[in-house]
């Protein structure tokens, strides 16, 4: 499908940067060949990444809506409806909205995840895939997600324990990848501490499993704290 393309002169100067800082999805360069980056090298890894999404969001079935905050061009919001679940998208770069809201037929709305448009508990659950690696207050944006989803949170993250983050920062030395300048990778552990932090006085659980392992290993997902992508879910048990 050819995407409608529109002149990056809509977006002020001011405004390519976020959180103080130049992001890459403010960038047409790279927004422009986001999707074909996931047709292409990174499509087995999407394979695992939502199978190990799909199994921590799916044991609690009380989430039957979901708000996906960075959804992008909307390539995770529009799967969610192959697993049972009804998915609002969220983002705060318009480059990436213009093609999604080509690609996704669901309703989607550009904002801050610092500061989410929506009243307590309208969702059922509030996702993050590959986008809280972006954010300089995590724990500001853990307590609005928690705030907007009534059951759980949802996040898919990058993860510090792989090889492939000490090959992206030497690319960033001699200046290629620019994808994850500004990212912070955290661990399962990293991430829990910071969870623990946010919600202090609220009741919860927390479930992780990690994949993005070699081809050759004899597994593709397991409960260590290694390898390229760990999935990570709050179940909220403090509402009814």
């Amino acid at each position: 499908m050819d995407l409608e393309k529109f002149s990056t002169n809509l977006i002020p100067i001011s405004q390519q940067n976020w959180q103080g800082r130049p992001e890459w999805f403010f960038n047409r360069e790279h927004t422009d060949t986001y999707e074909q980056w996931y047709e292409g090298p990174y499509k087995r890894a999407e394979i695992w990444q939502k199978k190990v999404m799909e199994q921590l969001v799916g044991n609690d079935q009380r989430v039957k809506t979901l708000l996906e905050f960075g959804c992008g061009t909307a390539r995770f919001t529009r799967w969610w409806k192959e697993i049972g679940i009804e998915a609002t998208g969220g983002d705060i770069s318009p480059l990436m909205l213009s093609q999604a809201k080509h690609l996704f037929e669901g309703d989607l709305v550009m904002a801050d995840s610092h500061h989410m448009p929506f009243k307590d508990h309208t969702f059922d659950a509030l996702a993050f895939i590959t986008t809280f690696e972006y954010y300089k207050d995590p724990v500001k944006v853990i307590r609005e997600a928690a705030r907007v989803a009534k059951y759980g949170v949802a996040m898919g993250m990058m993860n510090r324990y792989s090889t492939k983050v000490v090959r992206r920062r030497v690319q960033q030395i001699f200046g290629k990848n620019p994808f994850y300048i500004t990212a912070t990778f955290y661990s399962p552990q990293m991430l829990t501490k910071i969870i623990h932090k946010a919600l202090e006085g609220r009741e919860y659980t927390i479930h992780w499993n990690c994949t993005g392992l070699p081809k050759w290993f004899p597994v593709q997902q397991w409960g260590l704290p290694f390898g390229d992508f760990f999935g990570l879910y709050i179940q909220l048990k403090d509402v009814k």
